[in-house]
Order: C-alpha cells, then structure tokens, then sequence
C-alpha cells in the first residue's frame, strides 16, 4: 500500500489522496496553457505530487514535438494520377450483368434524355398519369356505388313483388289457410 492509502506519512511529505490526483490530471492541460486560470491548490499539488508533476512534464515533451512536426509535401503527381485512375475507372467495362444494367442507366440519366426520346417519354407519363388517376377515381367512386346498389337492389325487390300479383295472391291464400 501506498503511504497516501494509509494515511502514514514519510521524510515529511504529506499524503496526496488518488482523487486529487485524478482531478488535477484533468486540469493539466489548463494548467499548461493557462497557469493563472487554474486554482493555487491545482497549482500546489502539482508542485507536491511526483505523478501529476511526470505527468505535466510528459504534456509538455508532447506538445513541444508537435510544434516541430512539418507536414510532408504532397506529390506533385498526386492529383494527375487520381484523375487519371477515375477515368480509368469510369470507363471500364463493368463486371457483371446488373452492373452493366445500373451503368446504362446511370449514363442515360447523367447524359440526360435524347431528342428523339423525350416525346416518347411525355407521351409514356401522360398515359401513365391518367391510368393513375382514372384508377383512382374508380376505386374511390367504387366503395360508394356499392352501398347505393345494396339500396337499389331491395327496392328492385320491392317493386318487383308489389307488380307480381299471382306471388301475392298465392301468399294470401297461404295465410289464409294458416288462420283457418
């Protein structure tokens, strides 16, 4: 154990608790680039505390590579052979039969419609337009006809048993037979 997890202390240093620790470790980086925005007891355990000091030192080497890091020049080809191998790419011949399919359709799209097929394409959308819409209009109008038939067809029935007189004369006899 730790003479900080103990409570002990040694050679008069005093015991530095790991939850202290774990907060200051989070403020290093304002500490290292803004020393008087972080408090004096941040700045105290950090003078006091061997990690948290290894640890800033640590930030510290860090930075400083990274503020010697150059960049590496690009090639100066870099750009000639990537357009050089998309267009190698676009006009390959593709693999396999649905490729094939999405690449004819994509470069009829992308090349927009010929002239001699745009009035062939009106004419396919009007058609297409009204088989929709008439289609629609028939199912709409379909689930109203049918209530209105049920309504028509018990009158039809009506009006024909009230005109069929030997109907109507047979089902009199017939309850006249049952009230004898």
């Amino acid at each position: 154990m730790r003479p900080a997890e103990t409570g002990r202390t040694e050679k008069g240093v005093t015991p530095m608790k790991q939850m202290d620790c774990n907060t200051v470790r989070g403020q290093l980086e304002d500490l290292f680039l803004e020393p008087e925005a972080v408090s004096a007891e941040v700045r105290s355990h950090v003078a006091g505390c061997a990690g948290c000091a290894d640890e800033l030192a640590a930030l510290n080497h860090t930075l400083e590579l990274l503020d010697g890091w150059q960049a590496p020049e690009p090639n100066p080809y870099f750009l000639t052979r990537m357009e050089a191998r998309l267009r190698e790419e676009r006009e390959a011949e593709p693999s396999g039969w649905l490729a094939r399919q999405w690449s004819r359709m994509r470069a009829g799209f992308a090349g927009g419609l010929q002239s001699h097929t745009r009035p062939l394409a009106a004419v396919s959308l009007t058609v297409l337009l009204l088989v929709g819409g008439g289609t629609y209009l028939d199912l709409a109008d379909w689930n109203h006809t049918a209530q209105q038939d049920k309504k028509t067809a018990v009158v039809a029935d009506l009006e024909n048993m009230d005109s069929n007189a030997q109907l109507l004369d047979r089902l009199e006899s017939l309850s006249n037979e049952d009230g004898n």
